[in-house]
């Protein structure tokens, strides 16, 4: 007699549903179904053995390149590009699976530049590992995220799958709009710079046992920093612009987030940057000196001007881009310096290219803009559309010989009307929120 075939009873079904779309984003070469099973169902003792042989596996390595490939990215202090890494790709993978293998990996010296922070003066360092490194760091990723990404606290958004400044954003207005006005705006100082390695080792070290692993690990943060002709080894911190940074920083501030949730505060982080929402001034306050003490204790520093508490009904604060001001959300004044800045170098009224050209590239930044800032208040977009005009008003008037820059004046909005531009092709950020809002209420 024929067999039945074997049914799986609904509730089990959708428990494989949840957890396929849960895990959907992991690195299948690595988390095989056996091996997403036993994380769902919890490994015996909560930690993990023998995980360096999926780091160095051949399948892994190809998958990290493929994705170190698709960022780009500068070349480290050897000198080797993407693209020269890639030329002999094959060769490179079949030693790094080697060194690995055998422990005689070591990591190169992380070269330091320093990029400006937007609307500021000040500069901010950022470390740049060589490609193979970037490989070998993601492929650590890719085993490591899951197996901490299962406990993470719910409030955490940062540089975590399927989460980001959106959500974060929308998390911030829900809790405004259901009356916690009462926020601890919250900057830990030069965070990246000042996390203690031990403590971050112990933190990995308390899911992660596998010793040549953990080792690995810890050669990435000590490894030599390259500045100029200067070189160092750093005694703490987890270099902005590795490729395993985000990971760790995420491991070492997760203690907080849930002491911050067992408290019943409503905390809201994204990387070192985080607000906690409170009913009460009182409630608010409580929650600073906890958080003053957790900071103090692991070996970190609130910044003594940045950190305050704000109340939201009559006062303004920033996170994440944005400035909340009551009830109305604006783009806070650097992120409006910054997206002029990138305008002005688009519209310069010696650009040789034809306008169509100039309004294609503009339209790259404005979209992109847009969709990050899209919740403002819509005073800013029909603002920021005027004085996007007024810049090519002022280069079509160059090309015509007419001498000055557009002051909005009556003879110039006629020669070249909103009509005219929207002919062009123009994205317009206020038609374009208009559309956002009338899509929202169907």
């Amino acid at each position: 007699m024929q067999a039945k075939p074997t049914t799986v009873p609904a509730l089990a079904a959708k428990q494989v549903g949840e957890s396929y779309c849960r895990w959907q984003w992991v690195e299948p070469s690595v988390w095989t179904q056996r091996m997403l099973a036993a994380l769902e169902g919890g490994v015996k003792g909560g930690v993990w053995f023998s995980l360096i042989d999926k780091v160095f596996s051949a399948a892994n390595l190809a998958a990290s390149t493929a994705k170190v490939v698709a960022n780009r990215g500068a070349a480290g202090v050897d000198h080797v590009n993407v693209e020269a890494f890639v030329l002999h790709q094959e060769q490179n993978l079949k030693e790094l699976h080697q060194q690995l293998r055998s422990g005689t990996y070591r990591p190169q010296a992380i070269r330091r530049v320093y990029i400006p922070k937007p609307g500021s003066t000040e500069q901010r360092p950022l470390g740049i590992p060589t490609v193979r490194d970037r490989v070998v760091q993601t492929a650590i990723v890719h085993v490591l995220q899951p197996i901490f990404e299962r406990d993470f606290a719910a409030q955490s958004y940062g540089f975590r799958p399927q989460r980001g400044c959106q959500q974060a954003l929308d998390r911030v207005e829900a809790l405004l709009g259901e009356g916690c006005c009462f926020v601890v705006d919250a900057d830990l100082k030069s965070y990246f710079d000042t996390i203690p390695h031990d403590r971050l080792l112990q933190r990995v070290g308390e899911k992660v046992v596998d010793g040549r692993l953990l080792a690995l690990i810890e050669s990435y943060l000590k490894a030599g920093i390259l500045e100029g002709l200067q070189e160092w080894t750093p005694v703490a911190g987890a270099p902005q612009g590795a490729v395993l940074s985000p990971l760790l920083s995420n491991i070492y501030l997760d203690p907080l987030d849930q002491e911050m949730a067992s408290r019943g505060w409503q905390m809201v982080r994204y990387a070192d940057d985080f607000v906690i929402l409170c009913r009460t001034r009182e409630e608010a306050e409580e929650a600073l000196c906890c958080v003053q003490r957790w900071v103090e204790a692991n070996g970190l520093q609130l910044h003594p001007v940045k950190t305050r508490i704000v109340d939201g009904g009559t006062e303004a604060f920033e996170f994440l881009g944005y400035r909340f001001e009551g009830d109305k959300r604006y783009p806070r004044k650097k992120s409006l310096e910054k997206l002029k800045d990138r305008v002005r170098e688009k519209t310069k009224r010696a650009d040789g290219r034809s306008l169509a050209a100039i309004i294609a590239d503009l339209n790259r930044t404005l979209v992109g803009w847009f969709g990050y800032f899209k919740r403002s208040h819509p005073t800013v977009f029909s603002g920021l559309d005027g004085w996007i005009r007024r810049r090519l008003r002022s280069l079509l008037r160059k090309r015509r010989g007419l001498k000055g820059i557009s002051r909005h004046g009556a003879d110039e909005v006629e020669r070249w009307p909103i009509a005219f531009f929207d002919e062009q092709g123009l994205h317009s950020l206020k038609a374009a929120h208009v559309s956002l809002v009338q899509s929202s209420l169907r």
